[in-house]
């Protein structure tokens, strides 16, 4: 246990640490009902990073436990490994760097992964994916003319000529 607080207070765990505690009390918020899991869709459009499809606050929650899960398991696997000095320096940046990497393409898969096992459902909606408008006119087979537009067509037979 000394270890595991050792390492998640250490360089680099300590910096996915943080923000991992925030995205915590996010959901405790969310929790008890004083905020909502979509607050911050307006504020930022994820699709372009692969990670649309469900909001926000879940795929940067998701992003930065993986990335701390990461980057704390690489630290306890490398720490006996590491020389002390310039080595072990080394060995975080280089953790540091692989942590968000790894865990942005964990969490590109596990989001993609609902659209995956339900195909036939809808994606969310934007007002560009709707398509152009188009007007629809009804065929009218009178030349134009609908039946009570002329005097006399209540008294002639369709397609007959005056």
């Amino acid at each position: 246990m000394r270890t595991f607080f050792m390492v998640a207070t250490g360089f680099p765990t300590f910096l996915f640490t943080v923000p991992l505690l925030v995205a915590a009390g996010f959901w405790l918020l969310v929790a008890v009902g004083a905020a909502d899991p979509r607050t911050f869709d307006e504020d930022a459009d994820l699709g372009a990073l692969g990670l649309g499809g469900v909001p926000v606050a879940v795929a940067v929650s998701l992003w930065t436990a993986l990335a701390w899960a990461g980057s704390l398991g690489a630290a306890v696997l490398l720490e006996p490994l590491a020389f002390p000095g310039p080595a072990r320096a080394l060995t975080g940046l280089a953790v540091l760097a692989a942590a968000p990497a790894v865990s942005w393409s964990a969490t590109r898969t596990l989001v993609r992964l609902p659209r995956r096992l339900r195909p036939d459902e809808p994606g969310p909606s934007t007002p560009d994916s709707a398509g152009p408008l188009r007007t629809v006119r009804p065929e009218r087979a009178d030349d134009g003319l609908l039946r009570g537009d002329r005097p006399d067509a209540a008294h002639r037979a369709p397609g007959r000529a005056a």
